[in-house]
């Protein structure tokens, strides 16, 4: 393993195997994750094939990420952000010009209220939320915190009551097709107690539970056919046959997996420890049977071996998501309380840098 900061006691230092930089140019692209518990997005970029570059940007509490062409979304505690990639403006950045090839602008700010918003999609109809607190699917305007369009069926009214935390969500050409959820129940946290093996994975179109009987799944995506989903509560990568609902056990890793991005041959999963009191008081669940860390592992998908491995050694216990950005090697990303986006000007054809006007 190498270490990225030099310091181990630097703010969210971490280690790598030798590989991880050349693997991300191999694979053309650079990392965002989230943690909430550090109040961060992290941006991962290979500086060359034996160095990573690490950017932390601070939010509240993010969570759920999304990318689709140029548009990016970012979950909050209580905000729903959408940025824009603008090329142009980054290789001109004042701060550090020809340094990143791409920038994400903040261009929308949603009010949602705490909603313990989870998973979030691009989907043909728009920005898809996975509501976790009111166990639905929703859409994003102007006049409301949020427009339910999707519920399981065995929820019987939408409350704020985490009936049967729902977390994850799957597309397929566009529209909402699978989700997942750490129970079938009705009741507020009535999941809880069987958290460790109630979890299942429900087919939208036709309305059934394809899969029971899950370690707290999460992060479901469809990849060439088949089904890919985080047993959280065993640290196990599966893969599921959605027409029969057979799984395997691809790998398992040392965390509490959550975050899963495909991209080319290889799976990038995120890994968390589990602190008392976190992700509702977890505790003597099967992957505390070993060691566990935080960072993210690479699976590579036809053998299944483990490509390569960043792990965080402080400041970050907890990952929620994490998300491959195709094409870009050096990303940065300007929050609504980072000043400098004031003075990024974009309008169609053009970009411009204004001044700052003197008082």
């Amino acid at each position: 393993m190498t270490t990225t900061q030099g310091d181990a006691n630097h703010p969210f230092a971490c280690r790598h195997t030798q590989d991880f930089p050349e693997l991300l140019m191999r694979c053309g692209c650079s990392l965002m994750i989230t943690t909430y518990q550090g109040g961060k997005v992290m941006m991962i970029s290979p500086q060359d094939e034996d160095t990573l570059v690490q950017l932390p940007r601070a939010f509240d509490e993010p969570m759920g990420l999304a990318l689709a062409g140029r548009k990016l979304a970012l979950g909050t505690k209580q905000e729903l952000l959408v940025f824009s990639n603008e090329p142009e403006l980054a290789q001109s950045y004042p701060e550090k010009p020809g340094v990143y090839d791409a920038m994400f602008f903040p261009r929308r700010l949603y009010f949602t209220g705490q909603l313990s918003m989870h998973d979030l999609a691009w989907g043909n109809s728009g920005l898809l939320g996975v509501n976790t607190l009111f166990s639905c699917l929703c859409h994003f305007d102007s006049e409301h915190n949020f427009t339910p369009i999707w519920q399981p069926p065995f929820i019987s009214e939408l409350v704020p009551e985490d009936r049967c935390h729902l977390n994850g969500l799957a597309l397929e050409d566009g529209e909402p097709r699978f989700v997942t959820a750490l129970g079938e129940t009705d009741q507020a946290r009535a999941w809880s107690p069987g958290r460790a093996g109630g979890g299942i994975v429900m087919d939208l179109r036709s309305g059934e539970v394809i899969t029971r009987g899950l370690a707290m799944p999460h992060s479901p995506r469809l990849h060439q056919g088949w089904l890919y989903v985080l047993e959280s509560a065993t640290g196990e990568v599966v893969r599921i046959d959605p027409q029969s609902g057979e799984r395997e056990v691809i790998r398992r890793l040392p965390g509490f997996v959550r975050g899963l991005s495909i991209h080319g041959e290889y799976l990038f999963i995120g890994l968390s420890k589990l602190r008392r009191g976190s992700i509702g008081g977890l505790d003597k669940l099967p992957v505390q049977e070993q060691p566990m860390q935080s960072g993210v592992s690479v699976i590579h998908l036809p053998s299944g071996t483990l490509a390569g491995e960043l792990v965080y050694q402080n400041s970050c216990d907890e990952i929620y998501e994490v998300l491959a950005l195709p094409g870009i090697f050096r990303p940065n990303v300007l929050g609504m309380h980072n000043t400098v986006h004031r003075r990024a000007l974009s309008i169609p054809g053009q970009t411009f840098w204004s001044e700052v006007a003197e008082k």
